[in-house]
């Protein structure tokens, strides 16, 4: 039996793991030393903490995963967490709980190797640095890709942003408003 116990206990861990590693913010926040030179070793520790966390408590309400995992990234990390994706892990790491009170692997595994699927899936694209502007570059007109998120929706479109001839104006006019309330801004140089 106690066996059982830590096979469901091991399985559990590797869930907490799985669905912390596939979290976007805790690894952009790790990615770029959110949480200083030691950030791997916080998130590791992380997965550490809520695994204990909901062994020492065993009747968590969905709230109080959530407040105790936001607190962490926020103390750790420096980081609020406003994606939404907090509920989402919240509930992820809850339902793993709730299986493993259960002592029910095989719902574990599943659950891990889905959420390990989805992260092998999802990959990230970093933006380019910003150019400077020479003087070639004075007269040119620069289209970029712009995504905008506003409750959740992501849009994506091209706005053209052109460049005067006369160095001295660098005033920021606004131009449209689009929907959805989107204001396309264009700084003139």
């Amino acid at each position: 039996m106690a066996g059982a116990a830590a096979d469901s206990r091991a399985l559990f861990r590797a869930g907490v793991r799985a669905a912390l590693e596939a979290w976007p913010a805790l690894q952009i926040a790790v990615e770029n030393g959110f949480g200083g030179v030691y950030s791997q070793e916080k998130a590791e520790w992380l997965g550490d903490a809520m695994e204990e966390y909901f062994v020492r408590n065993a009747d968590l309400e969905l709230d109080e995963v959530e407040d105790f995992l936001g607190e962490l990234m926020t103390n750790e990390f420096d980081t609020v967490v406003e994606d939404g994706s907090l509920p989402q892990v919240s509930q992820q790491l809850q339902t793993m709980f709730h299986h493993f009170q259960r002592d029910d692997g095989a719902a574990l595994r599943h659950m891990t190797s889905y959420i390990t699927q989805r992260k092998n899936r999802i990959t990230a694209t970093a933006l380019p640095p910003a150019r400077e502007m020479d003087e070639d570059d004075a007269n040119s007109t620069e289209e970029m890709e712009v995504t905008a998120t506003n409750d959740g929706a992501a849009t994506d479109g091209v706005c053209s942003q052109t460049e005067s001839s006369d160095p001295d104006s660098k005033t920021v006019q606004e131009e449209d408003v689009v929907e959805d309330g989107w204001t396309i801004v264009r700084r003139k140089k």
